[in-house]
């Protein structure tokens, strides 16, 4: 899921305090947080901590890490003194009172307190949830996608920067569980009223995947032998949804973590265990917590979103958020603009779990019907250093594109050693375009950032044309890329395909049997637009 998919070209200076990695941020690495946040669910009021470790990587004397404007810094603390600060939008500056050099570790601690953005449609905007359940009590959760986790909690909202293990203490009022991420290593009445709840993520996590889920949970537990062994499963619901969840996990959560570990390599957060956690908003891929919120059925809440039937045999929330462990938890972008490694291979993951599933056929069908949720409006690469992704076309387009590459390298083999590859080498780390696109076509063995390019940067389809010269056919791309050259498949109809290897400069086709009128290109694997010849589809 991802939020604030709003049109947007002009940015403000606050843009580019929370999307530039400048001097002040890149001046120091993040190694460990402990956030440790009181929820006060009457007021919509928070308050605490958290404490930075980091490690220096240059000297310097000033730093910047993120909050929202509308929440109190109320002190900053560093080895017992109080350090002066000052505020620009959400972005908070200190000044320690002797140069940090380069190589140290060191530690602060952020107090803060107030009441964050209340999410009015998560996951879409983002925020903190507040909601009742069916017995009236409190059910709170937060989800900050794309807005910045800095809407609840002091950080370096910066997705380059991934912290390298988490406490997360979260207090709520006594006789409500809290469930983030990681495992749960203590609980403390406070004797105040509230009730403490640790939990301890020991891998590499961004900011906004952590999580506080706050509500009257129940939990019952499975397990899945895995590529790597024994694989935790915890499951949080509402009491009342108990049965329905038992029944529905069971159905899912087994098979698609079996695809997805064919396909894409071992769950990267086995030492996290994997949890499902039910929310009162749709879903989120939070890292090792992954919120539900499909009420327990099959499809996107009962919908097909390919309408072709295939969507309606999987809880689409399971699968999709699920998706992102492996690619946007385990590979998360540098940048908000390249999200589309996120959701285009989230949204991807789909298909890959009906191949498993279904087959092939079945798996063709579905991406193609994805197709009808496609706009070409704007492109799929958002704009860099403003905390700006690109258009919503990175779900059906992104999909769409990574299955039409699948056909280009004709080799199943090799396409799943690549994103199984992906998984391995870009393990627990933040990528760039170029480092994905970089490495699929090393793998490959194929120039395939032209066709990138047109499709994630781009937004019109590329343009096969054919042209007749007397009685002979030739054709070319018509593509914004520099040096577009995606191979295709064309036929004389009723005959069998053929790959031709047009570029943006007109060619002579040789296809036995052509005439005018008689000839087809594959539209059902590839996604274009043709002008002189006839789709299939």
């Amino acid at each position: 899921m991802s939020q604030l998919l709003k049109d947007k070209t002009h940015f403000t200076h606050a843009d580019t305090l929370r999307g530039t990695l400048t001097p002040l941020r890149s001046c120091y690495d993040i190694n460990y947080y402990h956030l440790d946040v009181k929820f006060d669910i009457d007021k919509k009021f928070i308050s605490g901590s958290n404490l930075f470790r980091f490690t220096a990587t240059q000297d310097f004397k000033k730093l910047q890490f993120d909050l929202f404007s509308n929440l109190k810094v109320e002190k900053v603390v560093y080895k017992k003194i109080s350090l002066p600060f000052t505020r620009e939008a959400n972005a908070v500056f200190i000044n320690f009172p002797k140069t940090i050099q380069k190589g140290a570790r060191d530690t602060f601690r952020v107090y803060f307190s107030g009441n964050p953005i209340v999410a009015k449609n998560a996951p879409w905007d983002g925020g903190v949830v507040y909601a009742k359940d069916k017995t009236g009590k409190p059910w709170v959760a937060t989800a900050c996608e794309g807005l910045g986790a800095s809407v609840w909690w002091p950080n370096k909202d910066h997705l380059s920067d991934e912290v390298d293990s988490m406490l997360i203490s979260i207090s709520v009022p006594k006789g409500l569980k809290d469930i983030s991420n990681g495992r749960l290593r203590k609980v403390t009445d406070l004797g105040d009223g509230f009730t403490r709840f640790d939990w301890f993520v020991a891998n590499p996590i961004n900011n906004y995947d952590v999580t506080a889920n706050i509500g009257d949970y129940t939990e019952f537990k499975d397990s899945y032998n895995g590529e790597k062994g024994k694989l935790d499963l915890d499951y949080w619901v509402l009491p009342a949804d108990l049965a329905k969840a038992q029944q529905q996990f069971a159905l899912n959560v087994p098979p698609m973590l079996k695809a997805f570990e064919y396909w894409f390599g071992p769950y990267p957060f086995y030492e996290d265990s994997y949890k499902l956690v039910e929310t009162p908003h749709l879903g989120m891929e939070h890292q090792s917590a992954v919120a539900y919120g499909n009420q327990f059925m099959n499809g996107y809440l009962g919908m097909d979103l390919s309408q072709t039937g295939w969507g309606l045999k999987w809880d689409y929330i399971v699968v999709h958020e699920s998706g992102h462990e492996w690619f946007g938890n385990n590979i998360t972008a540098k940048d908000l603009a390249d999200m589309w490694i996120h959701e285009g291979f989230t949204c991807y993951s789909e298909d890959l779990f009906i191949d498993y599933q279904y087959g092939r056929k079945a798996a063709g069908e579905y991406v193609y019907g994805l197709r009808q949720g496609i706009a070409n409006t704007s492109p799929i690469v958002g704009f860099y250093g403003v905390n700006k992704e690109g258009s919503e076309d990175m779900y059906p387009k992104g999909a769409v594109l990574l299955n039409m590459v699948r056909v280009i390298i004709n080799n199943d083999d090799k396409w799943r050693e690549i994103l199984r590859g992906l998984n391995k080498t870009f393990y627990h780390q933040t990528v760039t375009y170029d480092d994905i696109i970089g490495y699929i076509v090393k793998q490959s063995g194929i120039n395939l950032a032209p066709v990138f390019d047109q499709y994630l940067r781009y937004p019109k389809l590329p343009t096969l044309e054919v042209v007749w010269k007397g009685e002979k056919p030739y054709c070319k791309w018509i593509a914004d890329a520099p040096g577009f050259n995606m191979p295709v498949k064309i036929r004389v109809k009723g005959g069998e395909y053929q790959v031709i290897y047009p570029t943006t400069v007109l060619q002579q086709l040789n296809i036995p049997g052509a005439s005018k009128g008689n000839l087809e290109a594959d539209t059902f694997d590839f996604y274009i637009n043709l002008s002189g010849i006839d789709k299939n589809n």
